[in-house]
């Protein structure tokens, strides 16, 4: 590690470049000599044709996450910030104001409208109420956050009572006692919903979130952006459910096909918390069983990587040696489990690729305006569970899809989809400004009572 402020020269790189020990390494790793478009490679398709209505409207979901350093009298003293942030976007109604240019940037505004979701977590050196640890003040206040987001007032269900309802779900899996390295606890129970208590004899409060382990990943001493990066995942897609419950609830699933759900990031659940994800893919198929009856569609819903290997892997597949493009505007590709694993991230098992994390299949799509899209569409029914297959018709709503990514993409930013942009810029936290306002209200939290 350097010194703050003091930056490597040239030289020692040059050095690692040309170093035995590296050159050899190189020569043992693997490479991939197959060329774009040869019989190891993608054949791009025509996105199909349209075969339903387009959605009305598209519903965005973003997250952010920042640490902000407060002065509490302990050294190095943090509190974490997560933001999910929702937006509404008319499509109907952008449609109607297209047709008059020059749209006023007044009513174009209107046709959106945003929501967000906003947590203060304890982190390094942050200690709160009676808790002898950080630890255990994120713990009790990342339950807390749960219990107060309420997604309508009139429907009444907080986003904890969507988490809960998954979590009755889960098999009868044992999760090691929150309190092992404080009391030595080397109990495993299973985690209820609601708060219950730690079987062993000090009976030490236990919440129901502790069963996604994110608090595994927790530092009392150091920074903790993994944590609350889980924090944010595990809020994004409990959101997403939370708002197809919705639905189900208000006995609205026959409109629910007027609406397009765009996740940022993948359909699927990483790290600790990642046995949420088969359960979130139960979930949407039971809400799709009912929504496939009663309109002979498929719920509409995009994961979008803006980022990745998935992402430099189309960039690069997208180019020849001449410079012309490998794939034509308007054309798919359903990636599957052999070509993942052969083109993308080496693997020889046997097992599905992302079969315990990913509750959506991934696809490549060159837009009609050029825009290369990495997408994932969940996993609907079990005949969807066939990453093997590149038959697009098991995926009733897949040229809804591509022609609402085609309505959707952005020139704003390369290869982005409009949505996401609004929904990113509602949950992010400003590097320079933002942090100097948290920090005042970090200030205002730890104040003692």
């Amino acid at each position: 590690m350097s010194y703050e402020g003091e930056f490597a020269s040239y030289k020692p790189l040059s050095r690692i470049v040309e170093s035995d020990r590296v050159k050899t390494l190189l020569k043992k790793a693997r490479t991939i000599t197959a060329a774009p478009g040869s019989s190891k490679g993608i054949v791009p398709k025509p996105a199909p044709v349209l075969n339903a209505q387009l959605p009305d409207y598209a519903f965005a979901i973003d997250g952010s996450y920042a640490e902000v350093d407060v002065k509490n009298g302990y050294p190095g003293a943090k509190i974490g910030y997560v933001t999910v942030a929702s937006v509404l976007l008319d499509l109907k109604r952008v449609d109607e104001l297209d047709e008059n240019r020059p749209i006023d940037p007044r009513e174009f505004r209107k046709t959106e409208e945003a929501s967000t979701l906003d947590a203060a977590l304890p982190g390094c050196n942050v200690v709160t109420r009676n808790h002898t640890s950080a630890l255990e003040s994120f713990r009790e206040a990342f339950y807390e956050n749960f219990l107060e987001v309420l997604g309508d007032d009139q429907d009444g269900r907080f986003l904890l009572d969507t988490y809960e309802a998954l979590l009755t779900k889960r098999s009868s899996t044992s999760t090691a006692c929150p309190y092992k390295d404080r009391a030595g606890c080397q109990r495993s129970f299973v985690i209820p919903a609601g708060t219950s208590s730690c079987p062993c004899s000090n009976a030490y409060p236990v919440y129901s979130t502790d069963a996604l382990r994110v608090h595994e990943r927790f530092h009392d001493s150091s920074t903790n952006g993994e944590t609350f990066g889980e924090v944010m995942q595990v809020w994004e897609r409990v959101l997403l459910i939370h708002l197809l419950r919705w639905f189900e609830r208000r006995g609205l699933l026959e409109q629910i096909t007027k609406v397009a759900f765009i996740l940022d990031g993948p359909l699927a659940m990483f790290g600790h918390p990642a046995w949420l994800s088969p359960i979130i893919k139960s979930e949407l198929k039971r809400i799709n069983k009912v929504v496939r009856a009663q309109t002979g569609r498929d719920l509409l819903v995009i994961g979008i990587e803006k980022t990745g290997t998935f992402v430099t892997h189309f960039e690069e597949l997208d180019r020849t040696e001449s410079g012309a493009a490998l794939f034509p505007n308007g054309t798919y590709a359903l990636l599957t489990d052999a070509y993942i694993k052969d083109r993308i991230v080496f693997s020889s098992s046997d097992k599905p690729y992302g079969q315990d994390t990913y509750f959506g299949r991934k696809f490549f799509y060159k837009a009609k305006s050029g825009a290369r899209i990495v997408g994932t569409m969940p996993m609907l029914d079990d005949a969807q569970d066939d990453i093997t297959s590149e038959d697009p018709e098991k995926y009733l709503s897949f040229s809804s899809v591509c022609a609402t990514l085609d309505k959707l993409v952005s020139s704003r930013f390369p290869n982005s989809v409009g949505p996401i942009i609004t929904a990113h810029s509602h949950a992010a936290i400003p590097l320079v400004l933002g942090t100097k306002v948290l920090e005042q209200l970090a200030r205002a939290l730890v104040k003692p009572e």
